[in-house]
């Protein structure tokens, strides 16, 4: 009897150990929880600490840097959180050169692996978006160079990607379901259809940066961050209804993924989120829907949930970004879309702390198919107007701006969602190609489609004076 009741108690210890390894094995599965890790700030706390913070006190499980900044490599070491590092856009031709793929390979990865746990390198950021011409045509061959060189340094479960913003999307009109998406004509079988090949090859994903913030309008808030119990859009080609845009737009992807037939190739998002604050003229810019907007995408990762379409996908999705960052150029709202302040403080609660409940989701009426949008308490106006009776106005680089103050400008805009192609080769503005030109092109777009903001971190000012004559 006394070894029976022996066996009994190990039987289940067995049994409860099963049962904690199954539940840990489930949660590591569907929480892949990753944060952009932005260092355009004067103010932020060094790496060593900002590592040891996230494993500590958060569940973020991985990282993304926009460079490959070595201090922050080793910092992660030992951490157990992924990190993905980028190469500049700038470095793209080189790195179809072997050698020099080799050389990029061996000083920003080998010398750091596998402590440091890298498990993306992205070629670029946004390359097709931003240009020029001689970027987008060396992207794949780089990715491929890339690629070689890492398995020939015998590192074969690092995989090559590049960010791209949905700008690689034909435009379609604003409410239209994801069964009308498909790629940019020129960009579709010239590019994408080669990156999707060289994903399906090397099984990696194709990463996106899907940001509902700049599809925002006053009568769809609601459906933009997450607030919407009903359906608010519904594809009567697929019969899927959608009440939020974040899984519109991942499903668009993925329908003009699969009409180049690589519907198998797996999606990563590289980049989302929502600014806490903006300009006077955006009060959609709040705590309240940056909280809402990524307090859903915590609750759609630790949930589990896929899309319409992808109903089973598990995605990894980096929110933009860990912290407010003071000297980033731009407006106000590109300064805010931190989680935390330098001090490491909340700057609003979603559940991302350990310990922290997530944000419940909303409550509504029944579910059906039709589009319902939902009424909001506080409307606000469209994009303000400029001041009455002053004429028309144009934003510009101020005289003192520096060259590499509006490269940044530049580079802002053009990743925002303005559609730079008019500077590239051919483009309608392509000429003059001086640095303060083209910004002043980008900016002035910016001005005119983004609420008549001209602040760019103190760069801009506005002028009735048309800078075309």
């Amino acid at each position: 009897m006394h070894v029976t009741l022996e066996q009994n108690k190990m039987e289940k210890s067995k049994i409860t150990f099963g049962i904690i390894l199954l539940c840990a094995l489930l949660i590591q599965d569907v929480q892949s929880i990753g944060v952009n890790y932005g260092t355009l700030g004067n103010d932020l706390p060094p790496p060593a600490q900002v590592a040891q913070f996230l494993k500590d006190r958060t569940i973020i499980d991985r990282v993304k840097i926009f460079d490959a900044n070595q201090d922050i490599i080793r910092a992660f070491a030992n951490t157990g959180i992924f990190l993905t590092i980028t190469v500049p856009n700038g470095e793209i031709p080189a790195l179809t050169d072997i050698g020099y793929a080799a050389g990029w390979i061996n000083n920003n990865v080998k010398s750091f692996y596998p402590a440091t746990k890298i498990n993306y390198i992205c070629v670029g950021n946004e390359v097709l978006h931003w240009g020029p011409q001689n970027l987008i045509d060396n992207l794949v061959l780089a990715m491929r160079s890339l690629n070689q060189a890492l398995i020939s340094s015998g590192i074969t479960d690092v995989k090559v990607v590049s960010p791209q913003s949905l700008a690689i999307l034909q435009p379609i009109p604003n409410d239209a379901p994801p069964s009308f998406a498909r790629f940019r004509d020129g960009w579709d079988k010239s590019i994408l259809g080669p990156m999707l090949q060289f994903h399906r090859e090397t099984n990696s994903p194709f990463m996106v940066n899907p940001y509902p913030y700049f599809g925002y309008s006053p009568n769809k808030e609601n459906f933009a961050v997450f607030k919407s119990r009903n359906p608010v859009v519904f594809d009567q080609v697929t019969k899927k209804s959608y009440n939020n845009m974040f899984d519109l737009l991942l499903d668009s992807v993925h329908v003009s993924m699969q009409k180049l037939g690589f519907a198998d190739v797996g999606i990563v998002v590289g980049e989302t989120g929502w600014p806490s604050m903006g300009e006077p003229n955006q009060p959609h810019c709040s705590v309240s829907n940056a909280a809402s907007y990524n307090g859903g995408l915590l609750r759609k990762v630790v949930g589990g949930q896929g899309t319409p379409l992808m109903p089973n996908g598990k995605f990894e999705i980096y929110i933009f970004g860990l912290f407010n960052e003071n000297i980033k150029p731009g407006p106000t709202a590109e300064r805010n879309f931190g989680l935390f302040r330098p001090d490491f403080s909340q700057v609003y609660q979603t559940g991302i702390m350990k310990g922290e409940p997530l944000l419940p989701a909303p409550v509504g009426g029944k579910r059906h198919g039709k589009r319902s949008p939902q009424p909001r308490p506080n409307p606000v106006q469209p994009n303000p107007i400029p001041p009455v009776n002053q004429g028309p106005t144009w934003c510009v680089p101020k005289p003192e701006a520096t060259d590499a103050q509006l490269q940044q400008n530049l580079d802002m805009v053009c990743g925002s969602g303005i559609d730079c192609k008019p500077l590239q080769p051919g483009g309608a503005c392509e000429l003059p190609n001086t640095i303060r030109d083209r910004a002043s092109w980008a900016m002035n777009s910016f001005y005119k489609s983004k609420g008549f903001v001209c602040d760019f971190a103190g760069t801009g000012l506005v002028t009735t004076v048309d800078p075309s004559k």
